[in-house]
């Protein structure tokens, strides 16, 4: 049997909601994903080009500073990364996540939170910063997710 991990960043709750059910529903382990710096509701306005997220959503190479580690993230053989959909794709504080581990041999599974947008091509976009590790699974999680969504959800991924 495979240790399972639900990472998630979630910048106003969703995201922390719909991982909480999905780490209970499979039998992971949760670990917050948590900016050095936290967000503020200015630097979450998408609309102002000048915001902190607008910019590093605009700088391919932005790489967020995050606050605490898994430790023991060799344990696990699958890994549930959530995250809300910015601009199309994950937040670039995904991507700090994903390139702090050597994550060679892993499952990576992908959810999202989104007020409207699809995956597009986040998890080709995510590829680079997880090499060697199996990219599977994306998952738009929105609204109420029920147990029985997530169970099904689960099956179909054989986890």
């Amino acid at each position: 049997m495979s240790k399972k991990l639900v990472a998630y960043f979630s910048a106003s709750g969703v995201t922390a909601g719909v991982a909480e059910k999905l780490a209970e529903a499979a039998g992971a382990d949760l670990h917050e994903i948590k900016p050095a710096v936290p967000y503020t509701k200015a630097d979450l306005d998408w609309m102002n080009k000048q915001s902190r997220s607008s910019v590093e959503m605009s700088d391919l190479s932005s790489r967020p500073e995050i606050s605490g580690r898994v430790d023991n993230i060799d344990e696990y053989d699958v890994i549930f990364v959530g995250f809300p959909i910015w601009w199309y794709v994950a937040p670039t504080i995904i991507n700090t996540f994903l390139e702090s581990y050597d994550l060679t041999g892993k499952t990576i599974i992908l959810f999202a939170t989104s007020g409207g947008s699809g995956f597009g091509k986040t998890a080709e976009k995510l590829a680079d910063s997880c090499k060697g590790a199996v990219i599977k699974g994306e998952k738009l999680l929105n609204g109420k997710v029920d147990k029985d969504t997530l169970s099904s959800w689960l099956k179909e991924l054989g986890v």
